[in-house]
Order: structure tokens, then sequence, then C-alpha cells
């Protein structure tokens, strides 16, 4: 009996699917013509039939083409503090998963699957970055001559950054608070990731002495833009 093309893909092991969708992967990256049909037979057996294995496997073939996505999103270098490239695709796939487990979706072509797969990962990176800009705003100095006025609520990061803003009338002390408070870097990580913005570690220093005693200098006006804010 003759075996039809799709019979035979049904019947793959998945250990030669791998292999199969693995190549098909590198040559879409190459964009160089490829057919699809063992990416989306892998991705057709870890969503329709539910199957561990094929997650597994999934999971395997397209952690490069994840990681390359990582590499090249705008906020790399800030995600790749915060977390592993290995934790980054488990939690893509396992988030993929969540997804599909209650309604199931076909896709008939490679890219529809990587187009869902890369929106998947931008939703984790973004819940990342802003979870650690949360967390670094919580942390910003000017807190601490507030904590007398605390009240029930507290502003989130964009409205502490809508306030303190006007405080500052010097662009380069703001930008030294953008960029330590807002986007956790160090002195030192300043000056390697924005080349030629300032002379040395020291100037970083010295600006942002000057943006803490401006704050200190108007504790009052913060705090009923903050109040105004919430």
């Amino acid at each position: 009996m003759v075996v039809s093309m799709d019979e035979a893909l049904d019947e793959m092991s998945l250990k030669t699917l791998a292999v199969l969708c693995s190549d098909e992967l590198k040559r879409y990256r190459r964009k160089e013509y490829s057919s699809d049909r063992y990416c989306t037979e892998l991705i057709r057996r870890a969503v329709t039939e539910q199957s561990d294995q094929a997650w597994m496997v999934m999971q395997q073939c397209f952690s490069e083409i994840i990681c390359y996505w990582i590499h090249n999103h705008s906020s790399h270098e800030t995600v790749l503090r915060l977390d592993t490239e290995e934790n980054y695709v488990a939690q893509t796939i396992a988030r993929f998963w969540y997804a599909m487990r209650d309604r199931p979706a076909t896709f008939s072509s490679l890219a529809s699957a990587l187009s869902y797969l890369r929106a998947t990962l931008n939703g984790i990176l973004i819940d990342a970055v802003r979870t650690y800009q949360r967390s670094q705003f919580v942390s910003l100095p000017y807190l601490n001559f507030l904590s007398e006025a605390a009240t029930e609520e507290t502003p989130d990061d964009e409205s502490t950054w809508q306030s303190i803003q006007p405080l500052i009338p010097d662009a380069r002390e703001s930008r030294v608070a953008y960029l330590l408070y807002f986007c956790g870097l160090k002195p030192r990580e300043i000056m390697i990731h924005c080349r030629g913005e300032f002379s040395d570690v020291k100037e970083i220093y010295n600006l942002n002495k000057n943006l803490l005693d401006r704050l200190r200098r108007n504790q009052d006006r913060l705090r009923r833009s903050l109040a105004q804010a919430e």
C-alpha cells in the first residue's frame, strides 16, 4: 500500500522530526526556501495531541531562535541581567502551552506560529522590565525623605517619574536620574552603554549628588506633586 506524505509525516518519530524541524528553522532564519511541514507537524503534536514529549522537543528546537529574539529585543541588556536565556525560553514555551491548552489553535505556516511565539516572548520580557523598573523606583533615595508622609496608595513608576521631572531642570541630572533609577544601571555600566555622554564616572556621581540635594530642597513640592498623582 502506498503511504501518503501526510501519513508518513504522522508516523515520523519525534527524534527524526526534531532534526528536520531544526533544519527548517535554520533555513527560515537565513530566508531560504523551506516547506514548514516539519515544524508545523511538531507544533501540531504538542498543541493538538498535548504530548509532553512533543513539548520538550519543541522547546529544544525553538530555543535557538527564541534566544536570537531575546538578544535583538530593545531591552535585551536589562532582561539578561534579570534572568537567564534558558529561563526565558522555558517561560515562553510554558506560556504558549498554557494559552493553547484550553483553546488549541492550528498554524498553517511556520511564520504564523513564530509570530505568535515571539509575541508571547515579548509579553514576558515587557513584564520583566516593568517589574524591575517598579522595584528601582521603590529604592529611589528620595523616598527616604518622604517616609513620614506615606499614604495608603503609592504612585506607579510612570506617575513618579512625571512628578520628579519638573524638579530637575538640568538635562544632565535628569538623564542621570533616568539611567540610575529608572533603567537600574550602575555608574560604570552607564559609561559602557552610554559612551560619549559623560566624561567619567566621577561626573555621574557628582550629577547624582546634585540631583539628591535638589530633591531634598524640594521635599514639600515633591510631596504635593506625588499626592496629586495618586
